[in-house]
């Protein structure tokens, strides 16, 4: 008999259920925990191979019949800034984001509640208590990081911080190779801003400052509007069957297959 060590992950693979990206599709995951002493390089490696963490969990989709969901890593060193994206950093040059260790507070869950009210009012995180946010925030085996986001003050060019209302917040995890942002939330009522991106932005500059090849934004989703603006963050790595491929210019993906080629 074949005897494990005890620190080796197993992993599972959860029950059918309907898919929050494509209508009428069913998804299915299969997953494992991040813990113990190997959870650091163990959530490496996951994430180099197309995982995502929720709380202590890695996971990434096992739909039978589809793959549609593309893990995406913006190229942080050669990243382009677009007359688009350099408008969003003008708009947000008043903010300034301040990395500290993963601390829920009721600020945060104030504006967290905003957010999903407005964006994802009939989403799974709309029945959140200020506990399961918590949970969400605190519960990591790895390194991560919280960066809030605030206009910045007088004291901000000694001590780095910023002063007033808090704007957004990014839950964010320090790979080998990059920065993961696992979660990210903001004001909803300042469109304007464009604070979804600034953060996005905010990371590639973070990652070419701490040395690191990476941003890693999950799953982009061919068919789904709502996750078709991380297309245009390049250049950037999608995970195929045959290893990280590189985009380069809009247009350059191919087609995602519904069904896996046949071994």
């Amino acid at each position: 008999m074949t005897e494990h060590p005890r620190d080796t992950p197993q992993f599972y693979l959860t029950a059918p259920s309907p898919c929050p990206y494509l209508p009428g599709r069913e998804e299915r995951k299969v997953f494992t925990h991040l813990v113990g002493e190997r959870a650091t390089s163990l959530n490496d490696v996951l994430t180099q191979g197309g995982f995502r963490r929720s709380q202590s969990i890695a996971y990434r989709p096992a739909c039978e019949g589809c793959r549609a969901c593309v893990s995406v890593r913006i190229c942080a060193a050669d990243f382009e800034e677009t007359r688009g994206f350099r408008r969003v950093l003008s708009e947000n040059a008043d903010l300034v984001g301040t990395m500290r260790q993963p601390a829920p507070t009721s600020e945060q869950y104030g504006l967290f509640r905003s957010y999903v009210t407005a964006r994802h009012g009939s989403g799974g995180m709309a029945d959140m208590s200020v506990l399961d946010y918590a949970m969400m925030v605190e519960d990591t085996h790895v390194e991560t990081r919280l960066v809030e986001y605030r206009k910045r003050g007088p004291d901000t060019r000694i001590n780095g911080k910023g002063t007033g209302d808090l704007f957004a917040v990014a839950l964010t995890d320090v790979l080998a190779d990059g920065l993961s942002m696992v979660y990210s939330f903001y004001n909803p009522n300042i469109p304007q801003r464009s604070l979804g991106t600034f953060l996005i932005l905010d990371h590639i500059a973070r990652a070419k400052q701490m040395g690191l090849p990476y941003v890693y934004l999950g799953y982009w989703v061919q068919g789904s509007r709502k996750m078709d603006y991380k297309r245009r963050f390049l250049p950037q790595e999608r995970l195929s069957p045959h290893g990280w491929e590189r985009i380069d210019a809009p247009g350059q993906e191919k087609p995602v297959s519904e069904k896996p080629a046949a071994e």
